[in-house]
């Protein structure tokens, strides 16, 4: 054990990797005994991949470690409706009006169905659902109010075809992606137009579009888009970043506690986050930053919906999985680790969970649980999430005898508030089947067994039989099943 593990053994505190200042931090809230967090949602043109559920596992296990720490929770995730173009560099099509072109709907439509969608994802995962849900087109007011706020303090200029904001005036631009270390060519992340410079972004994009300065011609609109808004610079629509820093502030103050998301955002959408909301507020938006990595198919390419690995949740019921077994999957391997999918990993998982749920069906529930384990897994769970850990911690109780069969259960359980894998609802089948009297005496059963007192046990075993009970000590624990009606 490390000397980091040694302090969080013996303190409890909570420690997580901070993206923006890449160390391990001990967390301390803005607020006591309360979090605010924000994660990055969905943008609901198509299904979610199971590359994207990944991070919202993340998120989700973050937030149950909160919780499992005694925090109250407040939590914002965004549904992006509006303005995430096909490309980072501001170009392209709108995602939305590309799923209402691919599937014949409208885009109000498209985005009410594949939010539904990503709802149902999440209950199927067992993720807890955020306390507030905002859509980026219910928050049009609040992102042309922002950027009228930027306006207003030099930080913008018009082009073309939108208000861009000028990466330029502010000092410690690309901070999170230390952008500062490497050496930004015009063309290397974005088509640079008549931007300024190569990392400004919009934060408004026309419906119509002037001619070049002094090249003649008139203003004109390229096509009807289906989602636009008035405003004083002129219809159009909000870029993509502007919509999380107005909701997040709208929603948990700034600055708050906690952002998240997948690794792929800290170069473009949190790097212009952050410069656009402490331009506007002139202090932090968010004190921790964390990110989820990709979930990556053999050869090491990462899932995207644009390539042929594009797998959803659906795609793995289909192989006769389970959502939860994915689940467990992804616990197996540290949020900031690239996890390489295969069906048969994931095959794998579903056997390992079967296995636990069939352990704790024969096992019952005391009073007490496994102090020395709980203290353990609090440690390991708190160092920075390491479920790799927690679950080894896990198996370890598990096949640990000196506790009673009971004692372990109540303890998985426990700890099962952090896992999310439905522990309490899928292993409880038989025991619910077993009365109480006879649950009693296998219990008892158990502690005879744990200090080693053997004609006791046998004694109960034989009563068990008298009863209608065949009993079978496995290496798992005491297996209990009725054979005939006493």
């Amino acid at each position: 054990m490390n000397l980091l593990s040694l302090v969080i053994l013996n303190t409890m505190s909570l420690y997580l990797y901070n993206t923006l200042t890449r160390q391990l931090e001990e967390f301390k809230p803005l607020k006591n005994g309360r979090v605010g967090i924000y994660t990055c949602g969905p943008t609901v043109y198509n299904y979610a991949h199971i590359g994207n559920l990944r991070t919202y596992i993340f998120e989700d296990v973050l937030k149950r470690v909160l919780m499992y720490n005694g925090y109250k929770i407040n939590h914002a995730m965004n549904i992006t409706d509006v303005g995430h173009l096909t490309s980072d560099g501001d170009t392209g099509e709108d995602k939305m009006e590309k799923g209402a072109k691919r599937e014949g709907k409208s885009a109000w439509e498209i985005a009410e169905f594949y939010t539904n969608a990503f709802k149902k994802d999440l209950e199927e995962l067992n993720i807890l659902p955020p306390n507030v849900l905002p859509k980026a087109t219910d928050h049009i007011k609040e992102q042309i109010k922002l950027i009228k706020k930027l306006e207003k303090k030099g930080f913008t200029y018009q082009s073309a075809d939108g208000i861009y904001f000028d990466t330029s005036k502010l000092a410690d631009y690309g901070k999170l992606a230390e952008l500062h270390k490497q050496e930004l060519r015009a063309g290397a992340r974005i088509d640079v137009g008549d931007k300024k410079n190569i990392t400004d972004f919009a934060l408004w994009k026309f419906s119509y579009f002037s001619p070049p300065a002094g090249g003649g011609g008139k203003r004109g609109r390229e096509k009807k888009r289906q989602m636009e808004w008035g405003s004083s610079w002129g219809v159009g629509f909000p870029g993509w970043h502007i919509e999380c820093s107005a909701m997040a502030a709208k929603y948990l103050g700034q600055p708050f506690d906690i952002h998240c998301g997948g690794i792929d955002h800290i170069p473009v959408h949190h790097t212009n986050e952050i410069a656009q909301s402490e331009a506007a507020n002139e202090k932090p938006l968010a004190n921790y930053w964390m990110h989820g990595e990709f979930l990556v198919i053999p050869g090491g390419d990462k899932m995207a919906k644009s390539g042929e690995n594009f797998l959803t949740l659906e795609t793995v019921k289909k192989h006769h999985l389970s959502p939860l077994a994915y689940r467990y999957f992804v616990l197996q391997t540290h949020y900031r680790k690239q996890l390489t999918f295969s069906w048969e990993a994931l095959q794998a998982a579903q056997n390992g969970l079967e296995h636990l749920y069939n352990i704790l069906r024969g096992w019952w529930e005391p009073k007490v649980g496994c102090a020395e384990y709980e203290e353990k897994f609090f440690a390991l769970v708190n160092n920075d999430l390491d479920m790799p850990g927690a679950l080894a911690l896990m198996w370890e109780l598990l096949r640990d005898e000196k506790f009673p069969a009971s004692a372990r259960k109540r303890t998985v359980l426990k700890f099962d508030n952090v896992f999310g894998l439905g522990l309490a609802e899928h292993g409880e089948e038989v025991a619910e089947t077993l009365p109480k009297r006879v649950q009693k005496i296998v219990t008892e059963r158990d502690e005879a067994r744990r200090i080693k007192d053997w004609q006791k046990s046998d004694e109960l075993r034989a009563k068990l039989e008298d009863m209608g009970y065949v009993v079978k000590d496995m290496k798992e624990g005491t297996k209990v099943k009725k054979t005939r009606r006493p």
